[in-house]
């Protein structure tokens, strides 16, 4: 592995990891910006400023932006999280200036044409309501609504129909302005690729990007509380959380293996407790959510609605018991044991080390570092304080989640349900 980073004069990050072994290359433009950017009146600009990237420059139309990149057998895609928007491409290694180029041309001189932006809205406000008819789906926004109320970073990715249909062109680009600098982009690579080569085709490429302008995000506030939402469903689809642990966090790591022993795979306490031994629930996992300054910890599980009143004091009784400095035995009541913990620990190497086979893996892995931690983290370097978590750690985690106060959105038949915070205050 040979991972080299070069900032350019502009402020602008480059950043490729070698590979000879392939003969493809995964690049792309990760920008600093995202949901939690936005003023509440133009909740969901950051994506659909990604979709209007698409449709046309001043020298390509959006016909001639797809055309080119799969005619020579590549692909293009972006996407819009909370903290960053992503443009990134696959292609064979003999057309990285052809990559370079696109993006470089759709980040700089997309022209925002109001016939193209007038069918992206709709296509938009298609992809909201489609998202509004998937209950697993829209109970994560509610969720995250509930944990961060009132903030950019408790709104949707996707914003409102009545939001986006509103914004003009003007707007788009102002904000593109204000927020597509140098500074906030980090350009990665990885695959068949000569670094210094590609240092050359981003430089040429990005020489039109606006001057930074300052900024600074609201700072993460999580509250938490219940958000009950009564729908004529067939299954109640429920989000049990507390506010979790940012990305640069000493227990980061320790929070990843605990995420992943309690919900994360089919040997996990709530895959064994919750589905195998009661039958409460097909589905049902546990993720972290991670982010500069702050995360969200959450427990999704789709029940009926008899059973809800069983389900949640289940959930938060596991953390409970992973808190508990008793020793459990085989992965029963009390804290972790080495064998659960060694579980977790192989599951989540393995995981990192597989992805290291995948050019689009080690690429957005290199940008995320870049953003979060401003320099590539050596792979010896995570599995070292991945090996470092044991049991104390664990059990810190989960007094640390259980220490505030918790997060319980519900979807579907749940309109007769008792207060659900009292439900997780009382165990079983």
């Amino acid at each position: 592995m040979s991972i080299e980073v070069t900032e350019l004069s502009n402020g602008l990050r480059v950043v490729s990891d070698f590979m000879d072994t392939v003969e493809s290359v995964s690049l792309g433009a990760w920008v600093e910006v995202g949901t939690r950017d936005e003023a509440a009146k133009i909740n969901g600009m950051s994506h659909l400023l990604e979709h209007m990237a698409f449709k046309g420059t001043e020298r390509r139309s959006a016909v001639e932006i797809a055309e080119e990149i799969e005619d020579v057998g590549g692909h293009l895609n972006a996407y819009t999280a909370r903290e960053h928007t992503a443009y990134y491409a696959k292609i064979l290694k003999g057309d990285l200036e052809l990559a370079v180029d696109i993006i470089a041309d759709i980040l700089q001189h997309s022209v925002m044409d109001e016939g193209e932006l007038t069918r992206e809205q709709g296509v938009i406000v298609q992809e909201i309501n489609q998202s509004h008819d998937t209950p697993d789906d829209v109970v994560f926004d509610f969720f995250q609504e509930t944990a961060f109320p009132g903030q950019a970073l408790g709104r949707p990715v996707l914003g409102s129909a009545e939001l986006v249909k509103g914004m003009g062109r003007d707007a788009i680009l102002g904000y593109m302005k204000d927020h597509y600098s140098a500074p906030r982009i980090v350009f990665a690579a990885a695959g068949n690729l000569d670094h210094g080569c590609f240092v050359r085709l981003v430089e040429d490429a990005f020489d039109a990007l606006p001057e930074p302008v300052d900024g600074a995000r609201e700072p993460a506030r999580y509250v938490g509380g219940v958000n009950r939402q009564p729908r004529d469903l067939e299954q109640a689809h429920v989000l049990l959380g507390m506010k979790g642990i940012a990305f640069e966090d000493k227990d980061f790591h320790a929070a990843s293996m605990f995420s992943t022993l309690l919900g994360g795979g089919m040997s996990s306490r709530l895959f064994q407790e919750v589905r195998e031994k009661r039958g409460l629930a097909y589905s049902i996992y546990s993720y972290l959510s991670s982010y500069t300054d702050g995360g969200l910890f959450g427990v999704y599980a789709g029940t009926g609605k008899d059973d809800v009143r069983d389900l949640v004091p289940l959930v938060f009784g596991e953390i409970s018991k992973l808190a508990d400095g008793a020793r459990g035995v085989g992965g029963g009541a009390g804290g972790a044991d080495d064998a659960e913990i060694a579980r977790a620990r192989a599951q989540i190497k393995a995981g990192i080390l597989m992805s290291l086979e995948s050019t689009a893996a080690r690429c957005e892995q290199l940008a995320r570092q870049m953003i979060v931690f401003k320099r590539p983290i050596p792979v010896d370097e995570t599995i070292a304080r991945i090996d470092a978590v044991d049991g104390a750690a664990i059990r810190r985690v989960a007094e640390r989640l259980l220490s505030g106060r918790p997060t319980i959105t519900a979807l579907g038949p749940v309109p007769d349900l008792e207060d659900l915070e009292k439900l997780a205050a009382a165990p079983s």
